[in-house]
């Protein structure tokens, strides 16, 4: 494996190859390496993300996250359909980006549900048909972080313009990424493809009615920053059934776990050295190849940004709280819901079964 190719491989990827080596000169050598790739992705995401700020002012650093987000993931991975029609996808996606979160933010309560359901649900369509990719949890995150960090007036214009670039830029590494790759797939058949019997359709379903659902719970009770519910519950509810308990289980460990060293750090660390939380918290994410850690390291990045709102212990129990509820409510309505959608499609299936033995 040459060096490019050793900065290709995940956090658990690298693990594992420089466990293989038993010199410790060598393994010396390929954690160097290691550490020099994490080094070069915090200074390209934070280089990036500043860039954006810098051009369309700090609300919409966000949209710098956004853009981020969906560059890196179709870099690795394309939309399952003819790639000419997969940057069509790609418009579509930002489409719901730029317009869905806006929407949803001004809407009432229930208004706010149905906005959610049908966006969340059209980005799982159209942006996750190869479930294997995970792509959902790149677009749906996107969106939910843009519903959470909503903005008004000049600085959404700017978040338009924003999203716009990024849709381009997007498109263009689609584009170009997989050019190669061959689909009889289109755009269209996405749509012809939704049916009640298909565990990839009724996971779709589950995971945008389940979001949205929790979401109003949370947004009914007056709870504080819902998007972490809902980021919580997409983060559990990945399409693959016997791994949901496991994720469901790590994700309230991490976030606990994580919480509770952040509040010790913060107690502890000089006040000037107290804002790189967030900072320490991406490293750590970008070291950590166990759910469990990214999870916890994920918690001080979110907590950072809510203490100068909520101070430091309503923080921390804010943020064990939206987690531990969106994880177990996500994982007890999907086991309530997809056999409740396999019900239902039996019911409608059985008048055909007749109709075509008579």
């Amino acid at each position: 494996m040459n060096f490019y190719q050793e900065l290709q491989l995940n956090q658990a990827g690298s693990k594992s190859y420089i466990a293989s080596f038993k010199n410790p000169k060598d393994k010396c050598k390929h954690i160097a390496v290691y550490l020099f790739k994490i080094a070069l992705v915090v200074a390209f995401c934070v280089s990036f993300v500043t860039l954006f700020s810098v051009l369309f002012g700090n609300e919409n650093s966000i949209a710098g996250v956004v853009v981020l987000l969906c560059v890196l993931a179709v870099r690795y991975s394309d939309l399952g359909i003819q790639n000419s029609q997969g940057t069509l996808g790609i418009l579509f996606i930002y489409g719901i980006l730029a317009f869905g979160p806006k929407l949803s933010n001004l809407a009432p309560t229930g208004l706010s549900f149905c906005i959610n359901l049908i966006c969340i649900f059209a980005l799982a369509l159209i942006g996750c048909h190869n479930i294997t990719m995970f792509n959902h949890s790149t677009f749906v995150l996107s969106y939910l972080l843009l519903f959470g960090y909503d903005v008004s007036g000049k600085a959404y214009q700017m978040r338009l313009i924003s999203l716009l670039i990024g849709a381009v830029l997007t498109a263009s590494i689609l584009y170009f990424k997989h050019r190669k790759v061959e689909y009889k797939r289109s755009f269209m058949d996405l749509f012809k493809e939704i049916h009640l019997s298909s565990s990839r359709t009724r996971w779709q379903i589950c995971l945008s009615v389940g979001i949205s659902s929790a979401m109003l719970i949370a947004a009914l009770l007056n709870v504080p920053r819902v998007y972490w519910i809902g980021i919580a519950a997409m983060s559990v509810l990945i399409p693959f059934r016997k791994d949901v308990e496991y994720r469901t289980k790590h994700r309230v460990l991490g976030n606990i776990l994580g919480s509770a060293i952040f509040f010790i750090s913060y107690l502890i660390l000089p006040e000037e050295i107290r804002p790189c939380l967030g900072i320490i918290g991406g490293i750590g994410t970008g070291f950590s190849a166990s759910y469990v850690w990214q999870s916890a390291f994920n918690a001080f990045s979110a907590i950072t940004v809510a203490v100068p709102t909520f101070g430091l212990a309503y923080a921390v129990l804010l943020r064990i709280f939206t987690n531990v509820f969106g994880s177990i409510y996500m994982w007890l309505f999907n086991r309530v819901f997809d056999p409740f959608l396999l019900f239902i499609n039996q019911i409608f299936e059985r008048p055909k079964r007749i109709t075509t033995t008579s």
